[in-house]
């Protein structure tokens, strides 16, 4: 077997400082945000009405 030649700006890797994951915050925040508000939602509209139904 022989290695392949690589060029050496393919094989660079990102520093652990240099690493932001955002993409992956922003996601976690409107997940949170959903679950929030769907809670929300249901305590005060459904358990806190008297009928625990949306129609009707």
């Amino acid at each position: 077997m022989y290695e392949s030649e690589v060029a050496q700006a393919e094989t660079e890797s990102v520093d652990h400082d240099a690493f932001d994951p955002v993409g992956t915050a922003a996601l976690l925040a409107v997940y949170f945000l959903v679950v929030t508000l769907t809670w929300l939602f249901m305590y005060f509209v459904e358990f806190l009405g008297n009928g625990p139904t949306v129609v009707g």
